[in-house]
């Protein structure tokens, strides 16, 4: 089976990338940038030149592909462009999937998407998801909630640096999860009928709020925490602001997608029918915890290890002077 992953630089689309050619899938990534992409080559893939704002390009990169694993969407600081990305752009891959006979199309959508239906980007992977279910193309849609390697610039590294941590007064509980057991899931899920025509969670072991990853850092990592509160009324005035000058709509577009991780919503929904097909248990997923002690043992590791080098650097240089 030949692949075709779009979005393969990001977070998830190079765990999509790296498993399905541990897998032995023939792999092609959809890249604007060689360079950038250079590692995916290393690794065994084959870069093949296109771009979601340039629809031209994107029909030609369909040759011999069995199946597309759709891991785009616009980046936080390109949010002007989101509706030629995260839907124009769509609709054109779709159809080109259909005419190139593209057996099946695996598209990430958001979870619980259909109660933020006022959020831009939710909007448009509602309206792709909806394209992709009267197509003639056989589609898997995965809902998403959050990765671990999202918390980490957010909450481990300001703690880490004795900075403030950012959360808002109120705050969902929300089922983060590794992009490896997404990217695990996804190829597994390739060969299987039951996932043909379906949109499916993927999700966590647990929900967690802010507050409780706040907490578990601090213990992982032995510091303490500043945390700095935003009411979520001030969140939402600076987004109604924003959203009236043309230079300030990425600010808004932002704001807005925090404001869906800042409700209070709680989510009671189960992955054990999509592990049961798989042949997984819950042991296989990995959980916040043990990521969490990982990463805080590494950090700890290379911050011994260059304070060693430091005191050595300074005993040197006493002894030469």
């Amino acid at each position: 089976m030949s692949l075709l992953v779009v979005g393969s630089t990001g977070t998830l689309g190079r765990q999509i990338v790296r498993k399905s050619l541990h897998e032995g899938f023939q792999v092609k990534c959809l890249v604007r940038n060689f360079r950038r992409a250079s590692f995916l080559k290393e690794w065994g893939a084959e870069l093949i030149y296109g771009d979601l704002t340039l629809p031209e390009t994107i029909p030609l990169a369909l040759f011999g592909v069995t199946a597309i694993i759709d891991c785009s969407t616009t980046r936080p600081d390109d949010l002007l462009n989101i509706e030629a990305i995260d839907l124009k752009a769509k609709y054109i891959l779709i159809e080109s999937a259909i005419r190139a006979k593209v057996r099946h199309y695996v598209f990430f959508s958001l979870l619980n998407s259909n109660n933020y239906k006022t959020i831009p980007l939710v909007m448009l992977k509602l309206l792709v998801e909806y394209r992709l279910k009267v197509s003639n193309c056989n589609y898997t849609v995965f809902n998403l909630s959050g990765f671990f390697q999202g918390l980490i610039p957010q909450y481990a590294v300001p703690i880490l640096d004795q900075e403030s941590v950012w959360i808002t007064s109120e705050s969902s509980a929300i089922p983060y999860i590794n992009s490896q057991d997404v990217a695990n899931i996804t190829v597994k899920s390739l060969s299987i009928k039951q996932f043909i025509n379906k949109n499916l969670p993927i999700i966590g072991l647990k929900p967690w709020t802010s507050f409780a990853i706040i907490k578990l850092c601090e213990k992982v990592s032995g510091k303490r925490s500043k945390i700095t509160k935003i009411p979520v009324y001030l969140l939402n005035l600076t987004m109604y602001l924003t959203s009236f000058f043309q230079w300030t709509w990425n600010i808004s577009e932002r704001l807005a997608f925090t404001k869906m991780l800042s409700t209070n919503q709680s989510i009671n929904i189960s992955m054990k029918e999509i592990l049961y097909i798989l042949k997984l248990d819950l042991q296989d997923i990995e959980s916040l915890e043990n990521y969490l002690q990982e990463y805080f043992k590494r950090i700890m590791k290379k911050l011994k290890e260059l304070n060693n080098e430091t005191l050595n650097d300074q005993i040197s240089d006493k002894i030469n002077f």
